[in-house]
């Protein structure tokens, strides 16, 4: 396929502008020639920052499916319960799909998305781009990040978006997966939601951030995570997501948090969803790992890996360089990681990972190879059942022996 390849970006909000990026830094390589979104605004910040004709700008996607296929692949970013229908549309059309992670929130339709990529033999990128970090590729959540998106923001709520484990740690549960590369026998987990609850909230709290008499003694307040960020040049996420495509400066951010969702009191939020989660797993040949994921953290979206062996102890945190301790020789060795390309590209996000998520995309479809995917279709069907045994664990308090969920 001749360079650069063509990309139609379906929801034009923080992940499908992080993406295409990667237009902007390698033009040789790949070119934005169309956008959907429902946003006005939206759409045509895109349309001027990519120069996009007006006849390949939609305000809904299905217009965009419905005329003849205009480029080689399709990065869907829309939200996570509004995966399924495009993704088997675009499918159907011959577009190759880069898929914002969660593939989908039904077991059913994470089905129906692989069956109808393999069916029209169209390359399928799950964004689990944690799988592309240097740390994990060399091996083989912080409190205000959880406020943001998990109780003021767009994964708040199960039936507008999905469960925690899902929307959050999805990455997780696929990395150990793949780690281990054996089948997981059966797992248990527990969680629950705490602290984020209307009997949590200070005496004298208001309903807003703005107006709250207490708010300067709330580590969790909207002041402090937005105005105080954009006064000291944050224009960035988490800020830019609040805007709703106005510029982002003082003036747009307080009439967003005077009246949008990110200048409620976290303690009076419709947030349902869980803040810390334990999930255990037992693996074929009797491997065992265990995940957590927990809102209330110092750093700012750090995993933290240790991998116990029978001669060795390996271990990694961030983006520092992944440590061994040899049982044999009592002796540590450190591994450095290469970031150096980063130097070229803005998409510098997830330690570097959403860079090496489009460059292997790109490539893959640049050369009609599938095998440069590190998240495929049957692979991530794999974890993503797993997620669902987990919560399926958590929610009915019980062991679930793999593949036994429908």
């Amino acid at each position: 396929m001749p360079l650069p390849v063509n990309v139609l970006v379906i929801g034009a909000g923080n992940r499908g502008q992080i993406y295409s990026f990667f237009a902007k830094d390698f033009p040789e390589r790949m070119k934005v020639v169309g956008v959907a979104d429902s946003s006005q605004v939206a759409r045509h910040n895109f349309q001027m920052k990519y120069s996009i004709e007006d006849c390949n700008v939609f305000d809904d996607w299905r217009r965009a499916a419905a005329q003849e296929k205009f480029a080689d692949a399709v990065i869907i970013a829309t939200p996570d319960r509004l995966h399924k229908e495009p993704a088997v549309a675009f499918a159907e059309k011959g577009y190759h799909i880069l898929l914002e992670k969660p593939m989908a929130v039904t077991i059913d339709d994470c089905k129906e998305i692989v069956a109808a990529s393999k069916k029209h033999n169209v390359i399928l990128s799950v964004c689990h781009v944690l799988r592309y970090s240097p740390v994990v590729l060399k091996v083989k959540v912080g409190f205000y990040h959880f406020a943001h998106s998990f109780v003021r923001g767009n994964w708040r709520n199960e039936k507008e978006s999905t469960f925690s484990l899902m929307a959050k740690s999805c990455h997780d549960i696929d990395i150990i997966n793949s780690l281990v590369g054996k089948r997981c026998i059966k797992v248990s987990s527990f969680g629950s939601l705490s602290h984020f609850t209307e009997e949590n909230k200070p005496q004298g709290a208001a309903s807003r951030c703005l107006n709250c008499s207490v708010e300067q003694t709330c580590p969790y307040s909207a002041k402090k995570f937005y105005l105080e960020g954009v006064k000291n040049g944050n224009k960035g996420w988490p800020i830019s997501t609040i805007c709703e495509g106005a510029d982002v400066d003082i003036e747009s951010v307080t009439k967003a948090l005077r009246k949008g969702p990110y200048g409620r009191c976290v303690y009076e939020c419709d947030n349902d969803v869980v803040t810390h989660q334990v999930v255990n797993m037992e693996f074929e040949g009797g491997v065992t790992a265990a995940f957590t994921m927990v809102a209330f953290t110092e750093k700012l979206c750090t995993r933290k890996i240790t991998i116990y062996g029978t001669k060795g102890e390996l271990s990694s945190e961030g983006q520092h360089p992944v440590k061994v301790f040899d049982f044999l020789t009592e002796t540590e060795k450190e591994y450095p990681l290469d970031y150096s390309m980063l130097q070229q590209t803005q998409l510098r996000g997830h330690g570097g990972a959403d860079y090496f998520l489009m460059d292997s995309f790109i490539q893959a479809i640049a050369e009609n190879n599938p095998s440069m995917i590190k998240t495929g279709p049957e692979e991530t069907l794999a974890s993503h059942l797993l997620v669902f045994d987990a919560e399926c664990a958590r929610r009915e308090n019980r062991i679930v022996y793999c593949d036994q969920i429908e």
